[in-house]
């Protein structure tokens, strides 16, 4: 069987034009996105703590320029060390 005659035997279209399947691929569509965002604002932290400890900041300067708790900047800083 290939895909379309197996989608027509569960009726897979059908489904795909009910409003909870919209609703759940919006909420899943939405949901990557926002897991996307954080995986980025993660990455864009490091880099910037990274920099900034290259640059003689202390971690506690760090934390606080950006409202960021003490010990998440000192793991941080020590995963850069390893």
């Amino acid at each position: 069987m290939n895909p379309q005659e197996i989608e027509a035997m569960f009726g897979l279209d059908e489904l795909r034009q009910t409003r909870f399947y919209q609703e759940a691929k919006e909420e899943g569509r939405l949901q990557g996105l926002e897991e996307g965002r954080l995986q980025g604002l993660q990455e864009i932290k490091l880099e910037t703590i990274s920099q900034l400890l290259v640059f003689g900041l202390t971690i506690e300067q760090i934390a606080q320029a950006f409202n960021w708790e003490i010990e998440t900047v000192r793991q941080v800083a020590q995963n850069l060390k390893t």
